[in-house]
C-alpha cells in the first residue's frame, strides 16, 4: 500500500542493500531527514498518517526492519544493535550523515542503540511506547496478581520465546492474532482501520517475517547485555519521550532518565499505537520537540 506526502503524492518506495541484509524503505518530503522506526507486529506502513504531518517540514525515512514488511527474509540478526547498523547504513548510504530518529515499540528499542552508536549522526531521539531490555523489560514478564489487574503482564514475552511454538499456533491465524494483539493494547480501537490489518496481515504471513518478528523477541537477553553496555555513556542528544496516557504512561520518560542526560516527556491520549490512535497530536509532539518547543 502506499503512503502519501502532504500534497497527496506517494512516497517513493525503493530497496537498499545494507549490512548483509536488503532493506525496504519509502521516503518523501523535504528539509532535514528523520527516520522513523516501527515496532511489532507492524510494518512502516504504521506510520502512515504521521507522514503527511512531517513531509511539509522534513525529508521522512520509514523503513520496513530487517526481516519484516517488504525487506527480505533473513535467518539472524535481530539483536537491536544489527538492526540500528541496518539503519545507519540506510541513511548512510542516502547521503544523510546528521538526522532525526524516531522509534516506537521494538523500534525504540533500536533507535536507542542507533544513537548510543552514532551520537555525531543523530541529532535528537524519540523513544516512543517501549520498554528497553535491561531496564525493566524482563519483569513486565512476571505474572502476579497485582500486574494482571494493572493489566502489565505481558504475555506474550514468553509465549515469543518457546522455539518454533509460537509459530505453528498463530500460521493460518495471522489476522485474528494481530488484531486482538493490537486491539487489546490500544485506546482508541476503533482508529486500528482494517486498511492498517490488512498491510500488515500480508506481510506476516509473507515466508520468514513472522519468524522474523518473533526473533526480535529472542534476542532480547541478548539486547538487555548490549543496551547495560552502552548506557555506561548517557546519551548526549536530546531525548523525547513518549507515552501513552493509557498505555506505558510516564514508563518511556523514566527508562530514558536512567541512559540519557537530556529527557523531555510528553504524554498522549492513547493507548500504545500513538501514531494510528492519535497521529496528528503526535505529529505535533514531534515536531516541537524538533524545534525545541518541547
Amino acid at each position: 500500500m502506499h503512503v502519501h506526502d502532504h500534497l497527496g503524492r506517494p512516497l517513493t518506495s525503493a530497496r537498499m542493500s545494507v549490512n548483509g541484509t536488503r532493506l525496504h524503505y519509502r521516503v518523501g518530503g523535504q528539509g532535514d531527514p528523520v527516520v522513523l522506526l516501527h515496532g511489532a507486529p507492524k510494518t512502516s506502513y504504521h506510520w502512515r498518517d504521521v507522514v503527511p504531518c512531517l513531509t511539509p517540514h522534513h525529508t521522512v525515512i520509514t523503513p520496513d526492519l530487517r526481516g519484516l514488511g517488504d525487506s527480505e527474509p533473513a535467518a539472524a540478526g535481530f539483536d537491536t544493535v544489527t538492526l540500528a547498523e541496518d539503519i545507519a547504513e540506510l541513511m548512510s548510504g542516502l547521503g544523510f550523515d546528521s538526522y532525526r530518529v524516531v522509534g516506537e515499540d521494538w523500534g525504540a528499542a533500536v533507535a536507542y542503540q542507533l544513537a548510543a552508536r552514532h551520537p555525531d549522526q543523530v541529532r535528537q531521539l524519540v523513544y516512543q511506547e517501549a520498554f528497553l531490555a535491561g531496564f525493566g523489560w524482563e519483569e513486565m514478564t512476571h505474572l502476579d496478581a497485582e500486574r494482571v489487574a494493572a493489566g502489565a503482564w505481558i504475555y506474550h514475552i514468553g509465549f515469543f520465546f518457546k522455539p518454533d511454538i509460537p509459530e505453528m499456533l498463530i500460521t493460518g491465524r495471522e489476522r485474528p492474532f494481530i488484531d486482538h494483539w493490537m486491539s487489546q493494547e490500544a485506546h482508541h480501537v476503533d482508529a486500528l482501520s482494517s486498511d492498517f490489518l490488512d498491510e500488515y496481515v500480508r506481510c506476516y504471513t509473507m515466508p520468514g517475517r513472522l519468524r522474523a518478528m518473533l526473533s526480535i523477541y529472542r534476542a532480547s537477553l541478548e539486547d538487555a547485555e548490549l543496551n547495560r553496555a552502552a548506557a555506561r555513556t548517557p546519551l548526549p542528544m536530546p531525548v523525547l519521550a513518549v507515552g501513552g496516557r493509557y498505555a506505558m504512561g510516564g514508563d518511556p520518560a523514566r527508562q530514558m532518565r536512567e541512559v540519557a542526560t537530556d529527557v523531555r516527556e510528553v504524554l498522549l491520549d492513547s493507548g500504545h499505537h500513538p501514531a494510528q490512535e492519535t497521529p496528528r497530536e503526535t505529529a505535533e509532539a514531534y515536531l516541537g520537540f524538533f524545534t525545541g518547543d518541547r
